[in-house]
């Protein structure tokens, strides 16, 4: 397993383009520089009225399927 961590700051606007269809995928940088683009239909249970703001980790498999996404802080 893959893990990856990085900082996601979405305004509540931002997260209901994705809702509308506007854009499919988040990328972000991870700790150590590297992008990384996932669906982002993995942050909808992280939407709040101030959209999405805090650290994460993106857990992939080897072969960099999806495994999990959680709120670390």
């Amino acid at each position: 397993m893959v893990e990856y961590y990085f900082y996601l700051s979405l305004t509540y606007d931002e997260c209901m383009a994705y809702y509308k269809g506007d854009f499919e995928f988040i990328q972000v940088t991870e700790d150590s520089g590297k992008r990384i683009r996932f669906p982002a239909a993995h942050i909808r249970r992280f939407v709040s009225s101030i959209g999405v703001r805090g650290r994460f980790k993106l857990s992939l498999t080897s072969q960099n399927s999806f495994v999990s996404l959680e709120k670390i802080a």
